[in-house]
């Protein structure tokens, strides 16, 4: 007899929930039992990435847009509705960057910060009350290893992940007697559509991919280790592959990263 996998007894909301990571996620925490809200722009890409998950019926579908910062509450309200109540927030929404300063709009800038960084505080601030009043909740923010360091052509996109950590290390002091969990989780190179839509220097995508983002992890491989880091409760974790060595180099040997990353083939 087939072995009934066990039912988890905790609600996820995942933003950036139709592709990439967020979308490995939802296949992942599916598969372990638990009950999702999933979350991106579009509904119709939702609906494909639950039509595709094994048990749909553990799966509520609530679009979202972070430049929308005023409909926060209301969403976060919509999103109580639906299950009752919700235990961690996966913070997996943004746009990433591939163009140089001098010739970057600052249009391109406020984007990369309204989305990455504004629209993510903006939906954490939302539902942080509810956390605070239950005693309990998981942030779960996923920023990237250039929000520890730096990489040329990703200027906006750097400082909005460092932005994250900055806020995110706060929320987790100010409110650690709530019982109010942070895990900040920095990706390497994951083979997913992030580099293809980049912003370039006039705010358009860059519709072409890299080869260190396709050799990189595969979503699904990716989402394994992410899960066992959020179960685990992790402060800050770093999944990849060789590029996570620059987290030590930086903090150890800045001069010698800064030489490595501008040899490297890294675009």
């Amino acid at each position: 007899m087939k072995k009934m996998k066990t039912k988890v007894d905790k609600v996820v909301w995942i933003t950036g929930a139709s592709s990439g990571i967020g979308e490995a996620l939802t296949y992942e925490l599916n598969r372990k039992g638990y009950k999702l809200i999933i979350s991106s722009r579009k509904l119709i890409d939702l609906q494909q990435v639950k039509a595709r998950c094994p048990d749909g019926d553990n799966i509520s579908m609530l679009p979202l847009d972070l430049m929308d910062r005023d409909k926060m509450s209301e969403k976060v309200t919509e999103a109580m509705s639906l299950y009752g109540s919700i235990d961690l927030l996966i913070n997996n929404a943004g746009i990433s960057q591939r163009s140089l300063i001098i010739d970057t709009d600052l249009q391109v800038y406020q984007k990369l910060m309204d989305v990455n960084y504004m629209g993510t505080i903006a939906l954490s601030k939302a539902i942080l009350p509810y956390f605070v009043s239950q005693k309990k909740g998981h942030f779960v923010t996923v920023t990237s290893l250039m929000g520890k360091f730096g990489s040329p052509y990703r200027s906006g996109y750097c400082g909005a992940k460092h932005a994250l950590h900055g806020f995110f290390d706060v929320l987790r002091m100010e409110h650690e007697e709530d019982n109010v969990k942070v895990t900040m989780v920095c990706p390497g190179f994951v083979n997913t559509n992030v580099a293809i839509n980049a912003l370039t220097a006039d705010g358009t995508p860059q519709l072409d991919n890299d080869v260190a983002t396709k050799n990189g992890l595969s979503p699904h491989v990716f989402a394994k280790k992410m899960v066992r880091a959020i179960e685990k409760e992790k402060f800050e974790v770093y999944i990849g592959r060789k590029e996570v060595m620059g987290i030590y180099m930086k903090r150890f040997f800045p001069k010698l990263l800064h030489r490595l990353v501008l040899r490297s083939n890294v675009r």
